[in-house]
């Protein structure tokens, strides 16, 4: 057998990453039967995560001993015949007791190799199982889910199925029996009590049914559907009959610009909601303006709905439906409902009554074309339609009602001429419809039975209810709630825009912006954005968040998400004197106290490491600093001995650079410091520290709560502290372990119904919380020689 270097070498030529290389060599057997294996496979093998793993799973297995035939196991592997640990643990199982008479033949047979176990074959099997056991299920309910679980996967025809499959369906299939969890699910648990009450032994309160977004305030509230009132009531037989009665919702985004966190909003409650009421949710992009629409902004658009966790039934756009459109638009005129107006912008402003200053009160008459006829308007439309005239030459207008008090009665524009070419349909269009006359009619063609929408669409609900009348289609039913503003920000696209183009920022995505692609970058957990808008609810009226309320809430959903590491911004060298250079003493600190799901690591304590320099003073009087002074030892975290000051060295300008220490290890017994702090080794063998090119701490980018109302301007607000960059950070080596692991997810988050499984190999899901510094992830700019950090959000409310 080979040496532990040469061991060392061996494994990560293969591409195991040092801290797992680390862990096989410490089990003498292991390795052993590794390295053996690793020599039957060919030297131009390309290795990957999933061969690296099942050769170690197997290696695993042998421990040392001897295993006939075992190339039989590892040609498996290696041809990919053998894909998960459970075909490998059978197939050692079928080696072993085959021994010499082994056949590749019998090994795939007993490996399940090319048995394909389809998503219905898994559906019928938990029906099937819960046909059988109903009975007991019906009585027990949901708390014989888990044993469901268990005994569903030990069925011999799904052995092989694979086990993502299971749990979504037993859950679908159970709540089918059951119906939803109510008072007989809820496990009863005592509140604490504080002071009196604790001792009056009160009776023990008890949950109720789980409270979300989607069951009280203005969701809860929504129709049900076919609730909808029609003008036409024969329109709603064919619509349940499409729908089967259940809900669709749709995202309709203008592909336009990146999406902000007010949109993050809009996609929970249409998506969310579908998905609360088992219905469907289309992401339809609104492309009805090619003049402003960029392939970039429908594929952000597609990764940002995916990011937080919702994938739409279908993906529409508004340009499907054109043809459907324009017919409408001649049914329209038909009905004497439309014409064809030549006034120009201003012209048709000042005939609505609107005020020079945009606001509406001013007196309304009617457009000059109004009375044109029928006939008249037909060929006018078919003339804007053949390219006879410019953009704002001639548009056509709705005809309703110049008497009504709501402005989106006041004869709208339902088309208009572009010369654009259009990302979809090329150049067959030089008119395209607008919002007020595509909206609805497409909600109606996709038979959206809640088309929910932001109260600035509120007056637009009679409109949009009037187009549908008006040419004989199916009305859904609009309903608006509050938007979500974040205060301390911007969110306009135009001055966004104005902060990229003068280089304020790095781009639409810098992390110190609020579009979902900053955000993101940032390293913001999905999941933290979903939770949070669940805590504010859905309701008619607008909310207006502090930009610290929502990073309280990143914070919280962090803290317990994530694991730590001790991490200096600002290191200063210590050097212990009275130890030897080659002294090393391992520690052992929890990933995150009080998880052990986290696991543990060790950091090797040797005669020399850095510590924050905030975290030494020279000064000795200062009784409320209780960190390292030249009278004051201090502990470090986990090292059972303190620290204490011996000297300084110090460069030209007086600037400490070195500080030497003494172990505190000749005392019998270690003495309790006043606070612990954190360190960071250096160690050549565990290649300790990790240094840090960039690290980037990201506050506020403006300075008021409404950069907008500064009197010179919201340039003029931008927080010159927006962006602090240290350019000499290290960090503890297990950093590299978190990241390979990265995303951390313990099995309690998944039980949120707002854990959002993440996209392995993305650089900002590698979160980590550095020890009194904050929460940090890799940049999108970061490399493996160039490694660059973004600070999420801070450890504590730094506004208080």
């Amino acid at each position: 057998m080979s040496s532990v270097e040469e061991l060392s070498k061996l494994f990560s030529e293969i591409g195991f990453e040092e801290p797992k290389v680390k862990e096989i060599v410490k089990n003498k057997k292991v390795s052993g039967s590794l390295e053996s294996l690793i020599n039957e496979c060919p030297n131009n093998y390309e290795w990957d995560k999933s061969s690296r793993t099942l050769m170690h799973q197997l290696a695993s297995l042998i421990k040392g001993t001897e295993l006939p035939n075992q190339k039989l196991i590892v040609n498996g592997i290696l041809s990919g015949d053998l894909k998960t640990p459970l075909q490998v643990d059978a197939a050692f199982k079928y080696i072993k007791d085959a021994k010499e008479d082994a056949t590749e033949e019998n090994l795939k047979k007993e490996a399940g190799v090319g048995i394909v176990v389809t998503e219905s074959q898994v559906r019928e099997g938990v029906q099937k199982y819960i046909s059988d056991h109903r009975d007991d299920i019906v009585t027990q309910r949901y708390k014989l889910v888990p044993g469901i679980l268990a005994n569903v996967k030990g069925l011999p025809e799904l052995k092989w199925a694979e086990p993502r499959l299971f749990k979504p369906i037993i859950d679908e299939e159970v709540l089918k029996l059951l119906g939803p969890k109510d008072e007989r699910d809820v496990v009863k648990k005592e509140k604490k009590k504080k002071g009196k009450e604790a001792k009056g032994g009160a009776p023990a309160e008890t949950a109720g049914p789980k409270r979300t977004m989607f069951t009280e305030g203005f969701l809860g509230d929504l129709h049900k559907v076919g609730e909808n009132p029609q003008a036409y009531p024969e329109l709603m037989a064919d619509h349940l009959k499409v729908t089967g009665g259940k809900v669709r919702t749709r995202f309709p985004p203008e592909p336009n610009g990146y999406l902000h966190i007010g949109h993050s909003k809009a996609i929970m409650v249409n998506f969310g909601y579908a998905k609360h009421n088992d219905g469907v949710c289309y992401l339809r992009f609104d492309d009805t303006n090619p003049e402003a629409e960029a392939p970039e902004y429908f594929e952000s658009i597609k990764s940002m709905v995916s990011w937080l966790g919702f994938k739409p039934w279908k993906i529409t756009y508004s340009s499907d439906y054109f043809d459907k459109l324009y017919e409408l638009a001649e049914k329209l005129i038909t009905n004497g409902k439309a014409y064809v107006c030549h006034c120009t912008a201003e012209e048709i402003k000042r005939g609505r009554g609107i005020k020079e200053d945009g606001t509406p009160g001013g007196e309304r008459h009617a457009c000059v074309h109004r009375g044109r006829s029928v006939e008249e308007n037909l060929a006018e439309f078919r003339k804007m339609r053949d390219g006879a005239y410019k953009p704002g030459e001639a548009t056509l207008r709705m005809k309703q009602d110049l008497e009504s008090p709501s402005p989106q009665m006041w004869d709208l524009i339902a088309y208009r001429v572009l010369n654009a070419s259009h990302p979809r349909t090329g150049d067959k269009w030089k008119i395209y419809p607008t919002y007020d006359f595509t909206h609805c009619l497409v909600d109606s063609f996709e038979n959206i039975t809640h088309s929910l929408c932001t109260t600035e669409f509120y007056l637009s609900r009679e409109s949009y209810e009037w187009l549908c009348d008006q040419v004989h289609v199916f009305r859904p039913a609009q309903r608006e709630y509050g938007r979500l503003n974040i205060t301390g920000t911007i969110l306009s696209k135009r001055k966004i825009a104005k902060l990229v183009n003068e280089h304020y920022v790095r781009g639409w995505n810098d992390p110190r912006l609020f579009t979902l692609e900053a955000i993101r970058r940032r390293g913001v957990p999905p999941g933290a954005i979903l939770s949070f808008i669940n805590t504010l609810g859905v309701t008619t009226s607008t909310t207006n968040i502090q930009v610290v309320r929502f990073e309280s809430a990143i914070r919280k959903y962090l803290e317990d998400n994530t694991p730590r590491l001790m991490m200096v911004l600002d290191p200063v060298e210590v050097v212990v004197d009275n130890l030897p250079e080659d002294y090393e003493e391992l520690v052992t600190v929890p990933y995150r106290p009080g998880t052990p799901e986290f696991g543990e690591r060790q950091v090797p304590f040797t005669g020399k490491f850095y510590i924050e320099r905030s975290d030494f003073s020279e000064a000795t009087d200062d009784k409320e600093f209780f960190r390292l002074t030249p009278n004051q030892p201090v502990g470090l975290i986990k090292v059972p001995y303190t620290v204490s000051y011996q000297s300084v060295d110090k460069d030209s300008n007086g600037k400490v650079i070195r500080i030497h220490v003494k172990y505190d290890n000749e005392d019998a017994k270690p003495k309790k410091p006043k606070t612990y702090i954190q360190w960071v080794p250096v160690s050549s063998k565990y290649n300790s520290p990790v240094r840090i090119a960039e690290t980037r701490v990201y506050n506020q980018l403006f300075k008021s709560e409404n950069p907008s109302a500064h009197p010179e301007g919201f340039l003029n607000d931008i927080n010159p502290e927006s962006e602090l960059v240290h350019g000499n950070s290290v960090v503890e080596h297990n950093f590299n372990h978190v990241i390979e692991k990265s995303p951390w997810v313990v099995d309690s988050a998944k039980e949120s119904e707002f854990y959002v499984e993440e996209q392995h190999g993305r650089k900002e899901v590698c979160r980590f919380q550095a020890m009194r510094v904050g929460y940090f992830t890799l940049d999108l700019e970061s490399e493996s020689d160039k490694i660059i950090l973004n600070r999420i959000v801070s450890l504590k409310d730094s506004t208080k």
